[in-house]
């Protein structure tokens, strides 16, 4: 037998096991050339958005250049849906979901991809401006799961909106800008860090200790207390029409000052904040652009405060997204009622676009390497989240886990699956629980990150568009 020919065994092997496939090995030249183009684009989003607020002002607009007309102008008109018409609808300015009819009846069920576009981050507190020390410093809480000590010499900008007691509404964004200031949080200088250093990561920094460094010019008054936060105030006045009470009735984030960019000498990755779930938003956003002459409607939705378990009336548990598809249902028929809408949701279907865990070979004891996914694999289908035992998991049954798949596969979407970690040791959730609660089939969809939660989030490029690809493929099954 001549060393080019395979052995029986070899053959059986190729024929018969699984393994994993590099998403780049698969593609050609144009698809290739089609993902790098499609990433920069997917950079210039990253670089246009950082909070839940700008998300939604972004996809507002961008619907509307798409065609897509509200759902609200429709019920006030009381304007019945045809197949063929791009709807969207808006929750308190952190949500939106994005439909487009299909030729079939809304009760058959709809094919429905959900993402979040919360992400972790640093919040000003109701009452956050002081002086100490010859300094003024912003006392925040931070939201979701950092680590805190990834957060403190970081340069960061502030995000947010402030409703002044006449009812006007500023919105602040500064530090995006070459010529913008920036804001830190400062961190112990190694000389005196002996004590610090014999702590736990966990508590290396403390919660309350991740106060912003905002000014330390003093107001030349010469028996003035806190002179530099006056000054600060007059500045804030000078600038915004701002005083000090305002700042109890605003909304205030400070995110990573950081352009996401390419990273990696062959540019094959996007390095940059908020791939979660932004990654997800986006790829779903522009797959339900280009659903047209659909059977089924489909539903992109962009969700708020998952990272601190759905909850508030901007999360998945809030009736938005049931008043919305309730609304459709109503817009669809001349006999609405609770079993139309129940029917609907019962018998749709759902992708909850949400990112996992990746190998990294510097922490390879917290991975089962048989199970877990990799950097450029293609998109990570996650059967089950959950933590311990499967706790607060919701896990999809075989037959729609074969029907998707089997849908990948004829579509050429290289995919590969994957989990949050080994038993015992990881663990994690998703918006896909809240939304079995209907009777929909939901499985988790999406690609990897490395460095998750970080302020600078690693993706592959490959998984990105296979990402887009996927939900592209769902929306016209």
């Amino acid at each position: 037998m001549s060393k080019s020919e395979k052995t029986k065994g070899e053959k059986i092997q190729e024929k018969l096991g699984y393994k994993y496939k590099n998403a780049w090995l698969k593609m050609n030249q144009k698809e290739q050339d089609q993902t790098f183009r499609f990433c920069q684009s997917y950079i210039q989003f990253l670089n246009s958005v950082k909070t839940e607020r700008e998300s939604v002002e972004w996809a507002e607009r961008e619907a509307i250049k798409n065609g897509f007309i509200s759902l609200d102008e429709m019920v006030r008109k009381n304007q019945k849906i045809r197949p063929g018409d791009k709807i969207y609808a808006i929750n308190r300015n952190k949500n939106i979901i994005f439909a487009v009819i299909g030729k079939k009846p809304l009760e058959e069920g709809i094919n429905i991809i959900g993402a979040h576009i919360d992400s972790p981050r640093i919040d000003l507190k109701p009452n956050p401006l002081y002086e100490d020390g010859e300094l003024v410093l912003l006392k925040t809480h931070y939201y979701g799961g950092i680590k805190k000590y990834q957060w403190v010499t970081t340069p960061l900008s502030l995000h947010g909106v402030i409703f002044k007691s006449n009812g006007d509404k500023v919105t602040l964004n500064i530090g995006e800008n070459d010529d913008d200031p920036r804001f830190c949080i400062c961190d112990l200088l190694p000389h005196l860090a002996q004590e610090q250093m014999q702590k736990k990561m966990a508590n290396g920094i403390d919660g309350e200790s991740l106060t912003v460094l905002f000014g330390s010019i003093p107001y030349d008054e010469e028996d003035l207390k806190n002179k530099i936060k006056t000054n600060i105030l007059e500045l804030l006045q000078q600038k915004y029409d701002l005083q000090e009470e305002d700042f109890q009735r605003a909304e205030i984030e400070l995110v990573p000052a950081i352009k996401a960019c390419d990273v990696g000498l062959d540019r094959s990755m996007v390095g940059g904040y908020g791939q979660d779930d932004k990654v997800c938003a986006y790829t779903a956003f522009q797959a339900i652009l280009e659903a047209k002459k659909i059977d089924k409607t489909a539903l992109c939705i962009w969700i708020d405060k998952e990272e601190i378990g759905s909850e508030g009336n901007t999360g998945i548990k809030s009736p938005f997204f049931e008043n919305t598809v309730a609304k459709l249902c109503n817009l669809s028929s001349d006999h609405y009622s609770d079993i139309l809408l129940k029917d609907t949701l019962n018998h749709s279907k759902c992708l909850s676009a949400d990112v996992t865990a990746l190998f990294d070979p510097n922490y390879a004891d917290v991975d089962d390497k048989r199970n877990t996914a990799y950097l450029g694999n293609g998109v990570v289908i996650m059967k089950y989240s959950g933590a311990r035992g499967k706790a607060d998991s919701s896990e999809a049954n075989a037959e729609f886990v074969a029907e998707v798949t089997n849908l990948f596969n004829k579509n050429d979407v290289t995919w590969q699956s994957g989990e949050l970690g080994k038993v015992d040791l990881g663990g994690g959730g998703t918006i896909a629980m809240h939304l079995t609660k209907y009777g929909m089939d939901v499985l988790d969809v999406g690609p990897g990150l490395l460095s998750m939660h970080s302020p600078f989030e690693i993706c592959s490029k490959a998984d990105v568009y296979m990402s887009y690809k996927a939900y592209k493929t769902f929306y016209k099954q």
